[in-house]
């Protein structure tokens, strides 16, 4: 396990975070929120804000698939995704939603640049609508099949592997 340089609690509060926030609207799985914990563990993600009906650890459904990542990820509560934007604003994130609406940017388009906040949306409604109007884009994951949705944890794993590039530039010419 050594090979890995896996860093402990302490080293992984300590290191430099990917200047990304994720914000979870409304998620009804607690499979999906620890997944996401998981996910936000192996990009060095600065926090996760839980809204309105998401479950918050600890619980042990969450345990089961974060795997510990709950302990390194700082997490917030807010009891309205619009309060998390607006606290997020007031820091200088710029907000995206994850979600296909008109004039959505495809992620492969999108260049983190700056501090940004990425919103996921509940299982079946998505994004709410009121959260739509006050972020500043919405980027959507290019998708062929018949299916257009994906497993909002999925769907997180592939946005938090796109907007870690800029670590996974420096770790390469280092």
């Amino acid at each position: 396990m050594d090979e890995l340089g896996r860093k402990s609690v302490d080293e992984f509060k300590e290191a430099q975070k990917n200047p990304v926030v994720v914000v979870l609207d409304n998620i009804r799985s607690m499979h999906n929120v620890g997944s996401v914990f998981r996910t936000a563990d192996a990009f060095l993600v600065e926090a996760i804000c839980l809204c309105g009906y998401t479950p918050q650890p600890p619980h042990r459904d969450i345990h089961k698939t974060a795997l510990g990542a709950t302990d390194t990820v700082d997490w917030l509560y807010f009891d309205h995704t619009t309060d998390a934007i607006t606290a997020l604003k007031e820091s200088g994130y710029k907000i995206y939603a994850i979600e296909q609406v008109e004039h959505s940017i495809s992620l492969e388009q999108f260049n983190l640049t700056e501090k940004t906040a990425v919103v996921f949306g509940n299982e079946v409604e998505g994004v709410d609508s009121q959260v739509l109007q006050m972020v500043d884009g919405s980027i959507e994951i290019p998708q062929f099949g018949m299916k257009h949705s994906l497993n909002i944890s999925v769907a997180a794993g592939i946005v938090l592997w796109k907007l870690s590039e800029p670590l996974i530039q420096q770790r390469t010419k280092a």
